[in-house]
């Protein structure tokens, strides 16, 4: 609870916002949004380290505070650095604080498959996040309450207050996680490990596809709360709001994802996340003849349905039709690839909002719904064509 207090608050629409007032532009916010997924990388480092230490507790718990401390400390940075350094400041701190989020994210997918008995893997996680998404959705609407009461420094100072006292309580209870044996792999050269899932074509094929799917979809999704905080001047309540609608829509998901995931495979249901998060995108596009605000509610359920989802059954896909012993490098393998084309997206997103704010104003239309539908348009083709054939044929 006190770490998902800590990401909701420090992240989406709170992150653009934050990034916005210390000076930042598109392309730069799209930088940030992608440094979190390019990191990933560090994940096969780490799982070849995995199979060296005593204990995955402790080195959990070092991981956890490097990004912890430093992603919270963030909110220092107006307090210590002059304003023209303010962006680059945040950008280093913010990518070393999630190197030590990918090794720890790592420890914490081998120490929790190992906790949660299979059979009750599916369940468990639907239950877990729809109550953590719950706690989400409020911290969501209070935040946005909250800034725009006190808008600017004073406004993010406050928020940053539960944000350190949360980051602290996070790091204290993982001192209470069991520090359960490790089956370690069979293979004791890194390369020979990282053979192992490369030569799995089953799930290079999935895990490929995925990794082409998140470029698409971080073209534009992760730059959503930009397009509405800075094109569209929607206030801080309103764009949390919305996010708010989208977690609970993605809390719905979760039960009724983890219920179907007791019936049908991962994978099967991993293609049928797809259309979801594509017509996300896609309903943009309804902004030419529809208000704003229904549109919004729309694609916000849309995606809440079809991230939850995604997320959810992407996790269990690599913890549970993996190999048990080889499992750490299965994670990092499927990291790495979706990482790099995870931080590739964002990047092209935010450099193509940067050139379209050449363009001439007849052509705003297409900043504003335009791209975003047409991204929609090639994720749906995408979906029913190369998604169809890799995700739900064994």
């Amino acid at each position: 609870m006190p770490s998902t207090i800590f990401q909701v608050l420090l992240g989406g629409p709170f992150l653009t916002g934050y990034l916005l007032y210390l000076g930042a532009n598109s392309s730069q916010i799209g930088f940030v949004l992608a440094m979190t997924t390019l990191v990933n990388i560090a994940q096969l480092g780490a799982a070849y380290g995995i199979q060296r230490i005593r204990s995955r507790r402790t080195a959990l718990i070092w991981f956890i505070a490097v990004h912890r401390l430093l992603w919270a400390g963030t909110g220092l940075i107006p307090f210590l650095f002059p304003k023209d350094v303010w962006v680059t400041v945040y950008i280093v701190t913010y990518t070393a604080a999630f190197i030590g989020n990918a090794v720890s994210a790592m420890l914490w997918t081998s120490l929790i498959s190992d906790l949660i008995p299979a059979k009750v893997r599916g369940r468990h996680f639907g239950i877990r996040n729809t109550v953590l998404n719950a706690l989400g959705s409020i911290c969501l609407f209070t935040g946005g309450l909250l800034l725009d009461r006190y808008p600017g420094g004073e406004g993010f100072l406050l928020l940053f207050i539960p944000i350190w006292i949360c980051a602290v309580a996070n790091i204290v209870i993982y001192f209470f996680y069991p520090d359960l044996p490790f089956e370690r792999s069979k293979e004791t050269a890194f390369l020979p490990m990282v053979r192992k899932p490369l030569q799995d074509a089953g799930f290079m094929r999935a895990a490929g596809f995925l990794a082409g799917w998140l470029l698409m979809q971080t073209l534009i999704v992760p730059l959503y709360s930009y397009v509405m905080l800075e094109l569209m001047r929607l206030s801080y309540s309103t764009v949390s709001s919305l996010t708010v609608i989208q977690t609970i829509a993605m809390m719905i998901s979760f039960y009724v994802w983890g219920n179907l995931n007791a019936r049908y495979s991962n994978k099967k249901l991993l293609f049928w996340t797809l259309p979801l998060v594509a017509g996300s995108c896609l309903s943009w596009g309804l902004l030419s003849v529809l208000p704003a605000l229904p549109v919004l509610v729309v694609s916000h359920i849309l995606l809440g349905a079809g991230i939850g989802g995604f997320n959810q059954l992407a996790f269990n896909f690599t913890i549970g039709d993996t190999p048990k012993s080889e499992r750490p490098m299965y994670v990092a393998t499927y990291s790495a690839l979706t990482g790099l084309t995870s931080f590739l997206g964002p990047l092209a997103g935010g450099a193509v909002y940067q050139w379209m704010k050449s363009l001439p104003p007849a052509l705003d239309w297409f900043e504003l719904f335009g791209f975003p539908a047409c991204i929609g348009v090639l994720m749906l083709v995408m979906a029913f064509t190369l998604g169809k054939r890799v995700l739900t044929t064994d």
